[in-house]
């Protein structure tokens, strides 16, 4: 039996906004601002220079639901270029881009079939091998029914059958659930692969058959980190060999710099120079946070004589105009091991039990700040990063309580 080759993408979220990046020089901003649109054109090329049978694009191509007209060009633009390759392109839209939004609709061109709002099967012939696509569209934003459900059973196993779901796993609250379902409720379908969308972390929940989430294709934000594409996959009845395919226009990452016995400034520096032209060298352009372990008493004296944001000027100066881009947007200090000592019995209690906290703990602490009616709409789904923030902060602040 033949193989066929597809893209699985999902999570475009062209033209998003990046609120939140205080200070970075507006050319740098705009240059941020385009690079949903970079890594969709690295796509696009990618599927041109390659020529898979399929594209999917599993939900939130937009950003929104009040998608800009800009986007929705680019968008079109970027399915012209398909269609004249000849590659054919599915689409489910999801919660950011369902049916119900406003904006002015482009014509897609015909190598595009975009999902109604109930689960329908299409079915192609890739090299005389039947293929059947199954998949929905949200109607509007909000989708807490189990879709799932609404997804026949694959009948004649000589052909290839690949369900598209952007959704949640039921019970996993660290997104918006939306479009629930369980992995033996999907396995229970015996499709060949399902194409998920919806989480942005990139992750497979099962490798026979596979059921992925490519994650989104450009990182957004500090949560967003690391490197972002799509999935090139190659599907036989007997297996699937998957490749990641790096799209991203700029990178975000958090990174370590050690500064293990540094007395002086200019150690620091270098230090920090060194561990971002490591990164630029492998990644390009990035927005970074650094954090700076390893740090002694001396160290922390050197620190203390200037503030935390005195520090970030300096080393943003220092950085200046190089090429590839990155801008430093957060430093963060440890605190020096033997002067969490100085606290005391009673001290290094609390701390030991703080650091023992899990995440239900934290947010059981942590639960009246995030029930409060007029401020949780300020507040994001805590991350394990935001968490980790939180808890080196409150250990930061009883240790200088009780100096």
């Amino acid at each position: 039996m033949s193989t066929i080759r597809f893209i699985h993408t999902a999570d475009l979220h062209l033209d998003s906004p990046f609120k939140g990046m205080t200070g970075l020089p507006m050319e740098r901003l705009n240059h941020l601002r385009d690079s949903t649109f970079v890594a969709f054109t690295n796509l696009i090329d990618h599927a041109i220079n390659t020529k898979p049978d399929f594209v999917l694009i599993a939900g939130d191509i937009y950003d929104g639901e009040d998608r800009s007209l800009r986007a929705q060009m680019k968008f079109h633009e970027g399915m012209e270029k398909l269609n004249e390759a000849g590659i054919s392109v599915f689409i489910s839209h999801g919660n950011h881009d369902h049916l119900a939004g406003k904006w002015t609709r482009f014509a897609l061109p015909p190598n595009v079939h975009v999902f109604n709002d109930q689960v329908e099967e299409v079915q192609c012939n890739v090299n005389g091998q039947a293929v059947s696509i199954y998949g929905f569209s949200y109607k509007e934003r909000h989708i807490r029914e189990r879709m799932v459900d609404a997804y026949p059973i694959a009948q004649n196993q000589d052909a290839f059958h690949i369900g598209m779901l952007h959704g949640s796993l039921a019970g996993d609250d660290t997104h918006a659930v939306y479009a629930p379902f369980t992995k033996s409720e999907l396995l229970a379908k015996h499709y060949d692969y399902w194409a998920l969308g919806h989480i942005h972390l990139r992750q497979h929940l099962h490798e026979q058959p596979p059921i992925v989430y490519p994650g989104n294709l450009q990182g957004r934000h500090r949560n967003e980190r690391g490197v972002k594409g799509f999935y090139e996959v190659e599907l036989s009845k007997t297996g699937a060999s998957l490749q990641f395919i790096s799209a991203s226009a700029i990178v975000f990452e958090r990174m370590d710099v050690s500064c293990k016995g540094m007395r002086h400034a200019n150690e620091w520096l270098a230090a920090c120079r060194e561990v971002l032209e490591s990164f630029t060298s492998q990644h390009g352009a990035g927005i970074v946070e650094l954090s700076m372990i390893d740090v002694d008493a001396g160290t922390a004296e050197l620190f203390s004589q200037s503030t935390e944001q005195e520090w970030l000027d300096v080393l943003r100066d220092v950085i200046g105009d190089s090429e590839p881009f990155v801008w430093v947007q957060k430093l963060s200090f440890a605190r020096p091991a033997n002067l969490l000592a100085t606290s005391g019995a009673l001290g290094q209690s609390v701390i030991g039990m703080i650091e023992g906290w899990q995440e239900d703990e934290w947010k059981d602490v942590l639960k009246e700040l995030y029930q409060h009616t007029q401020g949780v709409k300020y507040l994001d789904i805590l991350t394990a990063d935001e968490l980790y923030e939180v808890k080196a902060g409150a250990i930061a602040l009883l240790a200088a309580e009780m100096e």
